[in-house]
């Protein structure tokens, strides 16, 4: 049985303030992630001071880190945080902010954790080198860490981009549009967030079954966490969030409320319904879906969703034996799908 999720909190949440995180193992977290930090840092310095500004812009921007604090945490199942749990931590962090490079540039957004985007900061081209600069740190890291962490970089790699190309294409005829939204969840996010996991199991001396089950556990999070993002482009506003609300809506990307009310039969949905089919590029057209989405049935079908595959996560680490790490875990999947920001 899953535990009780927190009340909505703003931001994502941390382990650091978590239940089953005691003061030991939040020192243990906290040295490990200013250990990524100073690596983060360092690995993103360049003699090129253009270069070197480009690509820390994102670093300094803030960030929360819930990737390379799942790799800690995860290693705390097995022995614990060492320099090769933190290089795979700092590797799938890079990984990350490589990524979003790219999506600002895909989504030509404006603003990224409340700082200018780096697209609109320098220009699509900077951004899209400064994405592939980054990639190429995280693997030179990840090189390090031997063939098979170099593998599963790869193959995370391929499947985010997967994820990517497919989420900015429609739903192919004859497939279900909900289905094939939550597979392209698992790449587009889940991937790199069960190889957090599975990093941080493998290089805290964990058996291949534990790995394998902290990568599964890491692939449901990440779902229920894209799934969260989703339902928080809608919702939020932008003082609590760094990022412009109805980004998504504003593309014509169909996510799962948004698919919720498109399959609607009722004749109460038609005007959002066709305010959803049309052009939401302008802000008037724009504000309207959004009051009416954020007060639909639907928004709360697909929190409903989130929340159920959190507790799959969740129920994922049921072999494990009792731990600190075991129930810091558990509240983490908890806490992705009540978060506000």
């Amino acid at each position: 049985m899953s535990h009780p999720a927190p009340a909505a909190q703003r931001g994502t949440p941390s382990v650091l303030s978590l239940p089953g995180a005691s003061d030991g193992l939040r020192e243990r977290l906290t040295t490990g992630l200013a250990a990524v930090e100073d690596l983060i840092a360092r690995r993103v310095d360049h003699d090129d001071p253009f270069v070197a500004q480009a690509s820390s812009h994102l670093t300094l921007a803030g960030g929360k880190r819930f990737r390379p604090l799942l790799t800690l945490l995860a290693a705390e199942v097995g022995s614990g945080v060492n320099e090769h749990v933190v290089a795979a931590a700092t590797g799938v962090e890079l990984t990350h902010l490589a990524s979003l490079y790219h999506d600002d540039v895909m989504d030509e957004a404006d603003v990224r954790r409340g700082a200018p985007s780096a697209n609109a900061l320098y220009d699509n081209s900077t951004a899209i080198l400064v994405g592939d600069l980054l990639f190429g740190t995280a693997s030179d890291i990840v090189a390090d860490l031997g063939p098979e962490a170099v593998k599963i970089q790869a193959q995370t790699f391929v499947r985010l981009c997967s994820g990517q190309i497919r989420d900015d294409r429609p739903c192919p005829p004859g497939q279900d549009p909900v289905e094939y939204y939550l597979h392209v969840l698992e790449d587009k996010t889940g991937v790199l967030i069960a190889t957090a996991a599975r990093y941080g199991a493998m290089f805290g001396g964990c058996s291949p079954e534990v790995v394998e089950l902290l990568r599964e556990y890491g692939e449901r999070l990440g779902v229920a966490f894209q799934l969260s993002d989703d339902l928080i482009d809608i919702a939020s506003e932008a003082e609590e969030t760094g990022k412009t609300p109805g980004t998504d809506l504003r593309e014509g990307k169909r996510t799962l409320p948004v698919l919720f009310v498109l399959a609607s039969t009722d004749p109460a949905d038609a005007r959002l319904q066709e305010l959803l089919r049309g052009d939401l590029s302008q802000d008037g057209p724009l504000a309207e879906a959004l009051a009416l989405l954020r007060v639909h049935p639907a928004m709360e079908r697909a929190r409903e969703h989130a929340a159920a595959v959190a507790s799959r996560a969740q129920a994922v680490l049921d072999p494990l034996p009792p731990s600190e790490a075991k129930d810091a875990l558990r509240a983490l999947a908890a806490g992705v799908v009540t978060r506000v920001g």
